[in-house]
């Protein structure tokens, strides 16, 4: 257990795989558990969430950059991308990037059926010619390699193109300022430390008015819980309408988690982990880049075994090893990955 910034992390020694899952802090996994408990007991009631879910809203429209009210709760990335997917016109021409992470792809690619198309652009070329397709969509940060999207020149080059971004790779470790983009989506249960559950999106008013709730239910309604029995529906006039009825253990855990990190210096946060990666990249002789995640080929070794074996947690990839130190990750932590790669 480690004791860092008036919270503890259990299990974080030799952990290095955040951009599978993150670690909780303990405050939020202690939420959890008594929220199991008094679940199993009879003692809890499904109003009490609704301050949780009000409190994680808000945080995550602090950590990318949106007021709370442009932003809506569903389980995952693909279930609030598939609502913006529904939305674009018959004919769409939506630009990716070659190897993107099939929960931002697949929605759109499902579309297919209404002549919308997909092209692959490389990275730098999707960017520089954002403003000729009808959607971007992208993760701001690779989930395979650690590979960040360049930001400033997709907003100078995105003319009247929508931009969707995922953050799940991003959000918790990278200052973000998004309130540009048209939708910016992200699960919480990486690097922002929550379970399992809850994702967002924030959405731009030109996109939000296009898009239809076609989940629509109560907890979406103007006062979810008068909106419980019958017609005629009164959808809430804010993001909130595209939400989907709260998952109640993750919401419980990601109001803590993302509140306590909102509350951490951010800057060093993203400067600690970028520094903790970079010694992995210089020890290997590999570019320098601004992201905690890092991609190491495997070269015909089971690293992820081996690694494993020496009580270091990492991730196989697109055919490489994925590690992904967070703010819990120490320098010995690195020195021990070090060593069983100079073997």
């Amino acid at each position: 257990m480690r004791a860092i910034r008036g919270e503890t992390f259990d299990g974080c020694e030799g952990f290095l795989d955040t951009a599978s899952t993150g670690i909780p802090p303990g405050s939020a996994a202690a939420v959890v558990r008594d929220t199991v408990e008094r679940w199993a007991s009879g003692r809890m009631f499904p109003d009490e969430f609704d301050a949780a879910t009000a409190t994680a809203r808000a945080a995550y429209g602090r950590f990318v950059g949106a007021a709370a009210d442009r932003v809506a709760m569903l389980g995952t990335v693909s279930t609030c991308l598939g609502l913006v997917a529904a939305a674009i016109p018959d004919g769409s021409r939506v630009a990716v990037l070659p190897g993107e992470f099939t929960s931002v792809t697949y929605p759109f690619a499902a579309q297919q059926g209404r002549s919308i198309t997909l092209t692959e652009l490389a990275p730098g070329e999707l960017e520089s010619r954002a403003g000729e397709f009808d959607v971007v969509a992208a993760a701001v940060v690779q989930s395979a390699d650690g590979a960040v999207l360049d930001l400033d020149t997709l907003r100078a080059h995105a003319g009247d193109a929508l931009i969707v971004l995922d953050v799940t790779q991003a959000a918790g470790w990278m200052m973000l300022d998004l309130g540009w983009a048209d939708a910016v989506v992200g699960a919480s249960y990486k690097w922002l430390l929550a379970p399992r559950g809850t994702s967002w999106i924030a959405l731009s008013e030109r996109l939000a008015d296009r898009m239809t709730p076609h989940a629509a239910n109560w907890t979406a309604a103007v006062e979810p819980w008068r909106s419980v029995y019958g017609l005629p529906m009164h959808l809430s006039d804010r993001a909130r309408r595209f939400d989907a009825s709260a998952t109640w253990f993750a919401v419980a855990g990601a109001a803590i988690s993302m509140t306590w990190l909102l509350e951490q210096d951010r800057p060093a946060i993203e400067k600690q982990v970028i520094d903790l990666a970079g010694r992995v990249r210089e020890h290997l002789g590999m570019p320098d880049r601004p992201s905690p995640i890092v991609s190491i080929p495997a070269h015909g070794r089971d690293l992820v075994g081996e690694l494993r074996e020496a009580g270091i947690r990492v991730a196989g990839r697109a055919g490489a090893t994925r590690v992904a130190p967070h703010l819990y990750t120490t320098d010995a932590d690195i020195d021990r990955l070090l060593e069983v790669l100079d073997r």
